[in-house]
């Protein structure tokens, strides 16, 4: 486990197979990362659809990819943090077992790099609140009349 930008989690996610199958945990209210629970969901993304920006002012989120890859980019707005403008990237999924836990007020989003559909399991602290989202969006590519963010989601060959 190791922190980037500020409050940003990353665990390596053991997966333990047999001849059956296999078992990977995800998040344990015993884990010294946990810091509550608010719902469980799914949500997916098509090969090479980005889905970005947003944050929370609440919610913490805790992702983990099942099925395929994502590229999860991050980037730290927050006034008053020691990290504010940085980027970070993360590879995640079959590939690359990990949990990514995300703090509040940093803007996330991701792009499936695998051939197949990726799909992703996320622990939010909070429930989902129809009338009142806690969820900012900015558009994924364009800069917008507040910010743009540093980052390309594109394929970055070498």
């Amino acid at each position: 486990m190791f922190f980037l930008i500020e409050g940003v989690i990353i665990k390596d996610l053991k997966v333990i197979p047999d001849e059956r199958g296999r078992l990977m945990e995800v998040l344990r209210c015993d884990d010294p990362t946990f810091c509550g629970f608010g719902q469980v969901y799914i949500t997916t993304a098509y090969p090479g659809v980005v889905k970005a920006w947003h944050y929370h002012k609440k919610q913490y989120d805790n992702f983990a990819v099942l099925i395929g890859m994502l590229k999860v980019a991050l980037f730290d707005d927050r006034e008053g943090s020691p990290t504010r403008g940085k980027v970070d990237e993360f590879f995640l999924g079959v590939h690359n077992p990990k949990r990514l836990q995300i703090p509040p007020g940093v803007y996330h989003g991701f792009k499936c790099i695998s051939v197949t559909e990726a799909l992703v399991l996320n622990c939010p602290t909070e429930p989902y609140n129809y009338t009142e989202p806690d969820e900012f969006r900015l558009a994924p590519h364009a800069p917008t009349t507040r910010m743009k963010i540093p980052y390309d989601w594109g394929r970055k060959d070498g």
